[in-house]
């Protein structure tokens, strides 16, 4: 994978970090990206000095400038970009919460970042993919959002992952002719922020399957959801 660039969204901590370490260390070169630059630039830091080939760009998701800057930034920098990774997202709705206890307000602040966000990211990146004929997009869902296992809990949060896995299938049912692969995964349970302390998994394990889809060959597998690299019901 040497020679390759990705952007990974979201990746000042957690999932995201991890996905950054794993990729560079297969040689990607990683763009880290961080809606907090101190914070961002921290954890670049950390992947930097310990000889990994990794930049730093400031990143908001929810806006239109910060993503055509980035888009900007990595035309110039490197004139490729092969690898997003769509990892920042946000779980809001307060502990407990259902459905007719809800605010809209939740609900429009949870699709800019976890929907909005990763579909603004695609259709300005997805030029420089097809200039080159390849391209690998990851978005990371959850398992919250299977239509096929829908509970109750967290309605903003899995309304929006069901989109995210939406937007996937689309995005790789316009780009199948043009070898770039677009699939959701989801990581599990993972102690994080979001996931909390008590989660099984690792940030690493969290990670693998993101960066397996990251770099699949050609004529890999393409509009899929998986866990653990393996395939999943919608």
């Amino acid at each position: 994978m040497t020679g390759k660039v990705a952007i990974v969204t979201g990746a000042n901590r957690g999932i995201g970090f991890e996905i950054c370490r794993q990729l560079a260390q297969q040689g990607v070169h990683v763009v880290l990206t961080s809606r907090d630059a101190a914070k961002g630039g921290a954890a670049f830091k950390k992947l930097r000095d310990a000889g990994l080939p990794v930049t730093f760009h400031q990143l908001d998701v929810t806006s239109a400038s910060s993503i055509a800057a980035l888009a900007a930034f990595v035309t110039a920098e490197f004139g490729r970009i092969d690898i997003l990774i769509n990892n920042a997202g946000i779980m809001i709705d307060p502990r407990g919460s259902r459905l007719l206890d809800s605010r809209l307000e939740t609900y429009r602040e949870t699709l800019e970042t976890n929907v909005f966000g990763p579909l603004a990211l695609t259709q300005a990146l997805l030029p420089l993919m097809k200039s080159q004929n390849y391209g690998r997009i990851v978005n990371m869902s959850s398992t919250f959002g299977r239509l096929s296992d829908m509970g109750t809990g967290t309605p903003a949060y899995r309304i929006s992952k069901t989109a995210l896995n939406a937007l996937t299938c689309i995005v790789a049912a316009e780009t199948r002719a043009a070898n770039i692969l677009v699939n959701s995964m989801s990581p599990g349970w993972v102690k994080t922020d979001m996931g909390g302390p008590n989660a099984p998994r690792s940030a690493a394990q969290g990670a693998d399957t993101a960066v397996w889809l990251a770099t699949l060959p050609d004529g890999g597998p393409t509009g899929g959801f998986f866990l653990d690299r393996k395939p999943i019901p919608w």
